[in-house]
């Protein structure tokens, strides 16, 4: 018995929480896995998992072998993938996440272009504004805007993007506009909020220093376009990207204030797990979408 087929097995039952549905999703009985997994565990020597009629619970053991077995699973696809695909075409299937707005405007539409280019590659996006795990719910990449911390990501820069506070002019000739940060407590801002209701502080730099701000105001909601649309109407401040709002601050409908604290290097990145090879699908869509994003006028259309 392969030791591929055991580590597969033993993910996939991991996953499904249980035999009968991972023996469904393997196409094979659940005694099999069963003995797949009593086989994996007498090679390692250790406890993985404990069966019972009240379910499947991993070890600790298991719990770090799980971890450490879907890396191994999905590098072994992509090195065969990325060798197979040397002598014919780029296929098997991508899946991305992307932040909400941004995935409906600037990468979903792309798809049909790039599938043009590699017919036998199936793509699939989650588009949403959650922090999503790559490696645990088994993406390929994302695309991310803003700093990435996280070691275990790698993340490669697609355009360069900032964060600003702006406003239309009718706001700002109404109520003045501010001058220090300290001034958007007497403004009307227009916040973005988590679940729970949790505003997110507006991120500046001062002093060399990144600097967290608490705003408030009258309207607030956990979707960007409807900020957007808000601040347009002249309602409030909003504290946006540039991709987002160029073509505005383009044509004057919109303008930018405290721009000497802006927070720099807010780049727009594709990011994926650290891993030995970087498969064939994923390094294609980066160059894909980072040749479109450096068109000029782009992010002005």
């Amino acid at each position: 018995m392969g030791r591929y087929t055991e580590l597969h097995s033993f993910v996939q039952v991991a996953q499904q929480g249980s035999f009968a549905a991972a023996a469904l999703s393997e196409g094979v009985t659940p005694a099999m896995l069963g003995r797949r997994l009593d086989a994996l565990e007498r090679r390692l020597g250790v406890k993985l998992m404990h069966r019972s009629t009240r379910g499947l619970h991993l070890t600790e053991l298991g719990e770090q072998l799980l971890e450490r077995a879907r890396q191994l699973l999905r590098d072994f696809d992509d090195v065969e993938a990325d060798i197979s695909n040397c002598g014919s075409t780029v296929k098997g299937n991508l899946l991305v996440s992307a932040p909400a707005s941004f995935g409906r405007l600037h990468v979903a539409p792309h798809a049909l272009g790039f599938q043009e280019q590699f017919p036998h590659l199936k793509l699939a996006f989650n588009l949403t504004d959650s922090l999503v795990d790559l490696v645990s719910e088994g993406y390929d990449m994302s695309i991310r805007i803003g700093g990435i911390t996280d070691p275990n990501y790698v993340a490669t820069k697609l355009f360069s993007n900032s964060r600003v506070v702006c406003g239309t002019p009718a706001y700002f000739a109404r109520y003045g506009k501010p001058t220090s940060l300290e001034d958007l407590a007497n403004h009307n801002c227009l916040a973005f909020t988590l679940q729970g209701g949790q505003q997110r502080g507006w991120m500046f730099k001062r002093d060399g220093k990144p600097v967290a701000m608490r705003v408030s105001g009258t309207l607030a909601c956990n979707d960007g376009e409807l900020l957007f649309a808000w601040m347009r109407q002249g309602l409030g401040i909003g504290w946006r990207s540039t991709w987002e709002i160029q073509s505005e601050l383009d044509s004057g409908e919109l303008i930018t204030v405290l721009d000497e604290w802006a927070l720099p290097d807010y780049d727009i990145q594709a990011v994926y797990p650290q891993q030995k090879f970087l498969s064939a699908k994923v390094r294609y869509f980066i160059e894909y979408l980072r040749s479109i994003y450096q068109q000029p006028g782009y992010w002005s259309s």
